[in-house]
């Protein structure tokens, strides 16, 4: 992100016009592999809490039943995540960036989506580094507030030092092997075909309980904060007009065809990345609910609290012995660690973009409060350390802090839906706007999520009971 202020700033000073500049030709052939970084990153970032967690927990309360609802969230969530990343790669700006520009109060849709966020960064952090530490009591002892803590606060450093590339690297490789794993181990249990199909009839069990539902469809794959997150790490890249570095977003409607059509092609090539990543999560997922429902669901186990990652061993542990459940500890370990770092990383940036647009809309344009460096060290160090430490003291259920964060995320997932529409709609040209088909798959994906949400809400509320029939 330096660099990118150097370049910004350079730009400046030789007083550039941004159209003169040239959207640069997007890569072909096997040159594209070098390019499908940011979806495959942001795919494993997510693993942690809807795939590793929530699934297994699912399928050992209500086996195959919710099947279809799986599929249909990673597939409606393919759509949300093409329509940010259109919008970055064609404007070159970050999603918040864009919500700015939107008319109405000044900022409005950025304080829409900051605040909500705050109360998902401090409970995700708190609940990702409380499971963590329920795998790491089980080898060194300890309590797992204690190990908690010092989670929190080693990511929480890393991430403050600038060093979340280096673990990165080391996590995506555990991603691969993990999903590896998971996929093979659900290939030696593999359930009755018909038994798995039925799940694909939509179906809501009897007494369902959607406080367990709408945090599991809210975080597979990504939750609103991640599918935003996806806007940075395609700004981060250089996808499109992100090469071109500039302050505000690119005036798409003033490019010439020869641009546009570029710019076609960089969405083409972000489309492919942002598919293999879904797949590679549904992939992940499934294999999940198999093992969750052949293997937990008859012993009556389901993940909880301090017992997650006891508990989540015997997915390997009864088809591998001792290794297998061994070996998934270590997976639960090193998932829920990197997906915290990822959390705080994440969060960090948006945050402290966030912060610089709204002091901007009050006028304030310098200081060590407008300094995006400062800003994110100052969201790490309070907002993802001191104050998810503080939560996870006072309740200490990362089971309970994770599912409140999921329920927000997935209620705040159609309003991110429909604001990226709306500004795709009114910053892209005709020809790089999505087609039918891509926008009524998106306005779908926000209403199937906006129902979960709203019968969540009356269950909560106790103007319905439990789902039935």
């Amino acid at each position: 992100m330096n660099h990118q202020h150097r370049v910004k700033a350079l730009n400046r000073l030789f007083q550039l016009d941004p159209q003169d500049r040239q959207v640069p030709q997007p890569p072909t052939g096997l040159e594209q592999l070098r390019w499908l970084g940011p979806s495959f990153i942001w795919m494993l970032s997510a693993a942690g809490s809807g795939e590793l967690l929530f699934t297994p927990r699912i399928a050992a309360l209500y086996g195959y039943a919710l099947l279809w609802a799986l599929l249909a969230a990673v597939v409606l969530k393919w759509f949300i995540n093409r329509e940010v990343g259109r919008f970055t790669v064609c404007t070159g700006a970050t999603i918040l960036e864009g919500f700015k520009q939107l008319p109405g109060p000044k900022n409005w849709a950025v304080w829409l989506i900051l605040v909500p966020q705050f109360a998902v960064a401090i409970s995700t952090v708190a609940g990702m580094a409380g499971a963590a530490a329920t795998a790491l009591i089980l080898v060194t002892g300890g309590t797992v507030q204690l190990w908690t803590v010092i989670i929190i606060l080693v990511t929480a450093a890393i991430v403050f030092l600038g060093q979340y590339n280096v673990v990165e690297k080391f996590s995506s490789f555990v991603g691969i092997a993990r999903t590896l794993a998971i996929v093979t181990a659900a290939l030696f249990v593999f359930p009755n075909v018909r038994e798995l199909a039925s799940g694909l009839v939509p179906q809501i069990p009897q007494d369902v309980q959607y406080q367990e539902v709408l945090p599991w469809l809210g975080f597979m794959l990504a939750g609103a904060a991640g599918m935003m997150w996806y806007s940075y790490w395609v700004d981060a890249r250089g996808y499109g007009a992100t090469a071109l570095q500039q302050e505000e977003p690119l005036e798409v409607k003033q490019l010439d065809s020869e641009q546009q059509q570029r710019l076609q092609g960089w969405v083409k090539l972000m489309t492919l990345s942002n598919t293999l990543a879904v797949v590679g999560a549904l992939l992940a997922a499934l294999a999940f609910l198999i093992l969750g429902g052949e293997l937990l669901r008859p012993e009556g186990l389901v993940p909880k609290e301090d017992q997650v990652a006891e508990t989540l061993g015997n997915l390997l542990g009864n088809i591998w012995g001792p290794f297998g459940f061994w070996f998934m500890i270590a997976i639960v370990f090193v998932t829920f660690c990197s997906t915290t770092l990822s959390v705080q990383d994440g969060f960090g940036r948006m945050f402290a973009d966030g912060t610089q647009i709204l002091l901007q809309g009050f006028g304030i344009r310098q200081g060590r409060w407008t300094n995006e460096k400062f800003l994110r060290k100052f969201y790490i160090a309070v907002l993802l350390a001191i104050l998810p430490i503080a939560v996870y003291l006072v309740f200490g259920e990362p089971v309970g802090l994770l599912q409140t964060a999921g329920a927000i995320e997935a209620a705040h997932i159609p309003v991110v839906t429909g604001l990226t529409l709306f500004l795709n709609h009114r910053m892209l040209s005709r020809q790089l706007r999505p087609s039918g088909l891509s926008f009524w798959g998106t306005v779908i994906a926000g209403s199937f999520f906006a129902v979960f949400a709203v019968i969540y809400l009356l269950q909560l509320t106790g103007v319905i009971g439990s789902g039935g029939g």
